[in-house]
């Protein structure tokens, strides 16, 4: 889920998700509660994932040789990704294929040469083999040059 406070947002917005459920984590004896998110809506996905290609554009012509996609560790991309995050009941929540239809069209546009996937804990209920020899597949049919996946740490 999206952890974030409002208050180090621009203008003190809510974060932007998959979701518009808040988190919740334990840290020790205390409760923290972060801001809710504003979930996208589907109209607003397309000007998101221009953000990305304008990005990745940048960057090239700034002399990078090439674009990692950043698709894990909770970020945006990545809260699409999970099955315990995403409740969307569109085009880009629910299915495996619709969860992962966010990523896949920011690599596209982007023409990113890869894509940085990290499973995440264990505990989460995120079918990590399935998730992750579906992106493989799906990223290898864009022709990317690599796919850089993270051992979880956490058990």
């Amino acid at each position: 889920m999206v952890v974030c406070r409002s208050e180090y947002r621009p203008n003190g917005e809510a974060s932007i998700s998959s979701t518009g459920k808040p988190a919740v984590s334990r840290d020790g004896h205390v409760e923290i509660s972060y801001d809710v998110p504003r979930r996208l809506n589907a109209n607003e996905i397309p000007g998101v994932i221009g953000d990305f290609r304008i990005a990745a554009r940048n960057a090239i012509q700034a002399g990078f040789d090439g674009v990692e996609v950043h698709a894990a560790h909770g970020y945006l991309i990545n809260q699409f990704l999970m099955d315990s995050v995403n409740d969307r009941n569109d085009k880009y929540g629910w299915s495996l294929e619709n969860r992962c239809r966010f990523a896949l069209e920011i690599v596209a546009g982007c023409s990113a040469l890869s894509l940085h996937r990290a499973p995440g804990s264990l505990r989460l209920r995120t079918q990590t083999c399935t998730l992750g020899v579906y992106m493989a597949r799906a990223v290898n049919d864009l022709c990317m040059l690599y796919l850089h996946m993270v051992e979880p740490r956490m058990v």
